[in-house]
């Protein structure tokens, strides 16, 4: 029968393509890292595959010319996977530029790796590991000239392994010049259509075989944990996290995939800067309120959050999270606020704002104005942005007469938290000074390092510790003035975050920093080429 074009509502197309893009962050998933490799800073980009089997591509920018030399290997992301890593391979570096270095890494199988990028150079040698977590989303179609090309070779096959078979029985034992009796044209035709047969019946098995395989890598493709949110009248948001069946449990018969190698569940989360989820809710279609709360879990894959008050209307909301093996996620969802909700004030960790929407708001506008009096300003470099292109984004805090705060804190263990997120809604990505990656994945592929002197993307000595010792509320930050005992008076009031857009568009860019109890939420607009 023939399909008929339909126009699905509005919201279920969001709701589809939420469903595609969320991942570890939504529709961004090139990695982002400014760290430390010893004494070496270096600005890392991965892309990650889309296919598993596939290659990561890797850029590096050098933050001094004293590095001669970097190597990079992929290893999991588990004590026992890395007790076997393989011979770290060079990247190459630019003619052009000699602090930048570009490269490619085969990443064989789905599930938390780690990319260990080892400097060599005239202040001795460093290693930093950078998390990446690695999951087929798609499927790549053969390009049009391979499969005609393809075709055609097994066709010339399956034709001349017919007319092969036909003469060895036709021609093969009679004498030169002799031509074959009608006995023999006869049982000629007989076994070219017996090899006819059979090789077709060899080309269907083979077809089988195929289809058993690719049925079984589209198994494996990335689903995302589904988020569903229900409101009740008190304002207490339930928030539940179900598996769509990506990756069943080792040896689940119901799948047909056998064991296997990576196991997703919704009761192995650990804290990501001391809280199991960190839920973004921004209102839409305006993004023009934002909040950054905390919900408590109540039972394995349930959080529950009395919400504060807010502004009425349709919220999407983004919850990160992070799972045992350090394989982080952000499932999506979106609930609506009804007007007069009852609502608790604003506190710990918990921070929102309201703003303009983005139709309303200025690319150019470098200054956001706080409720209390402070000002947040976005040290925007020149030029125009470009997706794809990673570079810090800084961001500093002002007291109204405009100073820096003699009272700067540090929001969750860091200076600030951000959130880049595309006014269509197709990419949110949860930033922190060191870059993209969770905090925990990083800290985990720390601590795993060879037994020597590390330091973390923030300048932590991370010798010989675990993740379990690791205390993010005193983790020291770029900036700090090491040889000052510490105080909220020594912290820096300025804070960058390594990111770089997906694709070209709208975004609106949400910054947090703190001064004493108060946690302040800028708002930034950014038009990307």
């Amino acid at each position: 029968m023939p399909f008929r074009k339909t126009r699905l509502p509005r919201s279920l197309v969001l709701l589809l393509g939420l469903a595609i893009l969320a991942q570890a962050h939504v529709g961004s998933p090139d990695i982002y890292l400014d760290g430390k490799a010893g004494p070496y800073q270096l600005f890392i980009t991965i892309r990650p595959p889309a296919v598993i089997p596939g290659v990561a591509e890797l850029e590096v920018r050098a933050g001094s010319s004293r590095v001669r030399e970097l190597r990079a290997a992929p290893v999991p992301l588990d004590a026992a996977g890395a007790k076997f890593a393989p011979v770290p391979e060079a990247l190459k570096r630019s003619a052009q530029d000699p602090q930048f270095f570009t490269g490619s890494l085969w990443m064989m199988a789905l599930g938390s790796w780690q990319v260990r990028i080892t400097a060599d150079g005239e202040d001795g040698k460093g290693v930093v590991a950078v998390p990446v977590p690695a999951y087929p989303v798609t499927t790549k179609p053969m390009q049009f000239g391979l499969e005609a090309g393809l075709a055609l070779l097994m066709f010339l096959l399956v034709g001349g392994l017919v007319v092969i078979a036909g003469a060895s029985v036709r021609e093969a034992k009679l004498p030169p010049g002799t031509r074959p009796t009608r006995e023999r044209l006869r049982k000629a035709r007989i076994a070219m259509v017996v090899a006819a047969v059979v090789v077709l019946a060899a080309l269907w098995v083979g077809r089988s075989w195929w289809r058993i395989a690719e049925t079984d890598y589209r198994q494996k493709i990335y689903k995302p944990l589904d988020l569903s949110a229900s409101l009740r009248k008190g304002g207490v948001l339930t928030l539940t996290l179900t598996d769509p069946g990506w990756l069943k449990r080792p040896n689940d018969r119901r799948t047909g995939l056998g064991p296997a190698v990576f196991v997703r569940t919704t009761d192995d989360l650990v804290p990501d800067h001391n809280h199991l989820m960190h839920l973004y809710a921004i209102r839409q279609p305006g993004l023009d309120a934002v909040y950054h709360l905390h919900p408590e879990i109540v039972t394995g894959g349930t959080f529950r959050l009395q919400l504060p008050r807010m502004e009425p209307g349709d919220y999407r909301l983004y919850a990160d999270i992070v799972h045992a093996n350090g394989f982080p996620e952000t499932p999506a969802g979106q609930v609506h606020i009804p007007p007069g909700l009852p609502g608790r004030a604003l506190e710990g960790d918990d921070a929102g704002t309201t703003t303009s929407s983005w139709q309303q708001a200025s690319t150019s506008k470098t200054t956001f104005t706080l409720p209390d009096g402070y000002t947040m300003e976005w040290v925007r470099q020149p030029g125009k942005l470009r997706a794809k292109e990673g570079m810090p984004f800084e961001f500093r805090l002002l007291d109204p007469q405009g100073r820096a705060p003699r009272d700067t804190q540090f929001y969750m263990g860091m200076l600030g938290h951000a959130a880049f997120v595309k006014t269509d809604g197709t990419t949110f990505a949860h930033i922190h000074p060191t870059g993209s990656v969770s905090m925990t994945s990083f800290m985990m592929a720390q601590s795993e390092l060879p037994q020597q002197k590390q330091t973390n993307a923030s300048g932590m000595d991370m010798s010989g510790t675990g993740v379990s010792s690791m205390d993010m509320n005193s983790m020291d930050m770029p900036g700090l003035d090491h040889s000052s005992p510490r105080g909220s008076a020594m912290l820096p009031n300025d804070v960058s975050f390594p990111y770089g857009f997906p694709g070209p568009g709208r975004y609106r860019i949400f910054v947090q920093m703190k001064h004493g109890p108060t946690v302040e939420t800028g708002v930034f607009d950014a038009d990307v080429q």
